[in-house]
């Protein structure tokens, strides 16, 4: 008897969603990962051959594995454009069909499915990032926003209109930066819960493009990056991880890589690398987080707390495009001290010693949240400096000299990883505010403005 399996592959970094559908022992996969194992075990455990590699679109925040995938497991690979709308793919009974769905980016499809053992009518639509749950996707990565907008309510309403029991399930979801503010941590939904609760749907074009402009987030500069290697069907793939010894290390540094310490900020604290960036290896958007950091182009060397952790920092790089990877080594600040390489400290507050500094005057904030935690309270007179403009303050003019500089957040990691980008610009008295958030402050005596 046909054995059909349905299956959601996340990716807690990216906040990226993949999916595998098989039946009669032929799969296929859409949107995949750049780190393609979990496909081929899985394939392997249920004893399927992976017949079809699919994307929605020319991924704009991480490389997509359709190529490597495809390869492995000799299959077919479809990229974007491939199937014009109405194409389709069967696999058992199982139809794939192609939608076209643009305004996210032009070439974008969405693959609405039917399980024809049970029915000819669509059972789900994977909608890639066109309808994401409780969201929309972003209208600007691709073209002019207020084009790809009005494109983009076009195909919601052509998705609407397959029906309110037909299940969505998203290439993106919580934590993705393709989606705005009311992007939901749940991984699926249903057409007729969308319209009704997702308050975009129910506007004409006019308010719907205005709404969905009014404000857009910065675009991570590494995008254009990615898409070219998207675009590039059975490109090179970057060099394999090797090891670094500390003498290798110093060359590098000396030769100006970026070291990527993927350490937790405590560990960091102690002893790192002068000039190393703290990326927790361990924390949500790594990926995202070093794409506005980081030349795609530059050279980078990698350090953590151990050589497992140290190979998954290189495959979340590698996932956004940086693949100019000198190297990888577990962190060992005797070593490298023993060969010259210069070794910083840094400090942390508490949100309570950063509450009575502030009372005292004797610190400068700096708030790396978003606009939208921005307007929902802030410490009148901090300055508020998204994560994604960081890279861009100069200390000698944009940085409050007088005083000691604390980086704050909601929770401390963006903090730890701000903080480590504004000492490269040669401030040494910057410290990371952990323990809690902006948000605390207003139980610790400070007053907390709302608005912009």
């Amino acid at each position: 008897m046909p054995r059909m399996l349905f299956r959601q592959i996340l990716h807690r970094d990216l906040g990226c969603a993949s999916y595998l559908l098989a039946d009669s022992g032929e799969a296929l996969v859409v949107d995949p990962r750049w780190d393609i194992d979990v496909y081929l075990e899985l394939a392997a455990t249920e004893r399927l051959r992976i017949a079809h590699v699919l994307d929605t679109h020319d991924h704009a925040d991480h490389v997509s594995g359709r190529s490597r995938l495809a390869k492995a497991a000799r299959a077919q690979p479809y990229p974007p454009g491939a199937l014009a709308p109405g194409d389709a793919l069967t696999v058992g009974s199982l139809r794939i069909a192609a939608l076209s769905t643009p305004g996210h980016r032009p070439e974008h499809v969405s693959f609405v499915v039917a399980d024809l053992s049970r029915g000819s009518e669509p059972w789900l639509v994977l909608s890639g990032d066109s309808l994401l749950v409780g969201d929309v996707a972003r209208p600007d990565l691709a073209v002019d926003a207020v084009d790809g907008a009005r494109a983009l309510h076009g195909s919601l309403r052509g998705l609407l209109d397959l029906g309110d029991e037909v299940e969505i399930w998203p290439a993106h979801v919580g934590g993705s930066l393709c989606g705005g503010a009311g992007l939901s941590g749940k991984t699926s939904s249903t057409l007729g819960f969308e319209r009704r609760h997702n308050a975009l749907l129910s506007l004409d074009e006019p308010a719907f493009v205005a709404g969905l402009t009014a404000v857009l987030p910065a675009r991570p500069p590494n995008i254009a990056r990615i898409v070219e290697l998207n675009r590039t069907e059975g490109g090179t793939e970057p060099a394999a991880p090797r090891t670094l010894d500390a003498h290798a290390i110093a060359n590098a540094v000396a030769g100006g890589a970026t070291v990527i310490d993927g350490r937790a900020p405590e560990e960091f604290d102690v002893a790192h690398i002068a000039g190393a960036l703290n990326l927790p290896v361990m924390a949500k958007g790594v990926g995202t987080r070093a794409g506005w950091a980081l030349d795609p182009q530059s050279a980078i060397v990698v350090v953590a707390e151990t050589a497992s952790e140290a190979l998954s920092m290189v495959g979340l790089l590698h996932a956004v495009g940086f693949w100019q990877i000198d190297g990888h080594a577990v962190a060992d600040p005797d070593s490298w001290r023993a060969n010259e390489i210069p070794v910083a400290t840094a400090g942390a507050w508490t949100i309570e010693e950063l509450a009575d500094r502030l009372i005292a005057d004797e610190a400068a904030l700096i708030d790396v949240r978003e606009g939208d935690e921005w307007e929902q309270g802030h410490v009148l007179g901090s300055r508020h400096v998204p994560l994604s403009r960081v890279r861009a303050l100069d200390s000698a003019t944009d940085v409050d000299g007088s005083h000691t500089v604390a980086v704050a957040c909601a929770g401390g990691t963006r903090a730890a990883f701000a903080a480590s980008l504004l000492r490269r610009t040669g401030r040494t008295d910057v410290v990371r505010v952990e323990g809690g958030g902006i948000a605390d402050l207003g139980e610790l005596g400070l007053t907390l403005a709302v608005g912009p």
